[in-house]
């Protein structure tokens, strides 16, 4: 929770001191991100490349999202890197002011993305209030150029950089297997229809990079085989966004618990 409020006091403020003391001003980063900061509906039209010819190189590494991230960006070989955000549909930034620990709360205290996130307040109230399902919604929050300013220990990074933040929020299984069954048959067809939004959406903001990972296979109770799956249906070989990235990394961190989300998608796409 320290490390939540330090990181709104430098969102506010726009600045923070490094390991060198040095004084590192991040305002106009912070507004530019915030101004641009845009929520797809799944009505909105995406306009696609005309054609997806590109080489792309596909990894799974065993590492979290923010290594992931900065390892790309300090290559300096993409233009623009996307990040994929394992989202709460109800909250911005997950349980990041709790103190919570999972994908989106590293991001949301390592970043400007809690900044953005607020900044789509009818997101959030549309989970909330109309569309009450735990299957969720393929609303997309998409959030440019947001800087990154932390490293995954929490540490301040001397010189911060930026990526792209692309905001979905998976099925919830196992509420859904809980207190919603009803919905257990729909989430293999909507997890199929909301990767082909958010990966629609990072190729018609002409990522050439993305970091994406186990999406839902953490709290939400996702299975790892599914969805690597499914990635794999649109990224592999004749899938729809087969050449649409130069370089796709799948940053899963593994441990005892989570190696099995590691080791599928090792299977997936090896």
């Amino acid at each position: 929770m320290r490390v939540a409020q330090e990181t709104l006091d430098i969102l506010q403020a726009g600045h923070y001191t490094n390991s060198q003391g040095e004084r590192i001003d991040i305002a106009t980063a912070i507004q530019q991100c915030q101004q641009l900061t845009r929520l797809y509906t799944p009505a909105e039209q995406l306009r696609l490349p005309p054609a997806h010819t590109l080489t792309t190189t596909l990894e799974v590494v065993n590492e979290t999202t923010l290594a992931g991230a900065q390892r790309l960006y300090n290559t300096q070989q993409f233009q623009k890197i996307g990040v994929l955000n394992f989202a709460s549909a109800n909250h911005p930034g997950g349980g990041f002011l709790g103190g919570s620990q999972a994908q989106e709360e590293s991001l949301a205290r390592s970043s400007a993305l809690y900044a953005s996130l607020q900044q789509c307040p009818d997101y959030y109230a549309y989970h909330q209030h109309i569309e009450r399902s735990l299957l969720y919604s393929d609303q997309v929050i998409y959030s440019p150029q947001c800087v990154v300013f932390r490293h995954d220990d929490g540490q301040l990074l001397d010189t911060p950089y930026s990526v792209d933040v692309i905001t979905s929020a998976a099925p919830n299984r196992g509420s859904i297997a809980r207190n919603e069954p009803e919905s257990l048959s729909k989430i293999n067809a909507v997890l199929a229809q909301r990767i082909a939004r958010f990966l629609g959406i990072a190729a018609a903001q002409g990522c050439d990079a993305l970091v994406l990972g186990a999406w839902g296979c953490g709290v939400f109770g996702n299975d790892p085989v599914q969805i690597a799956a499914t990635f794999a249906a649109y990224l592999g070989d004749k899938g729809r966004y087969a050449h649409a990235f130069r370089h796709i990394c799948f940053a899963i961190p593994a441990n005892a618990t989570t190696q099995v989300n590691l080791r599928a998608f090792e299977l997936a796409f090896t």
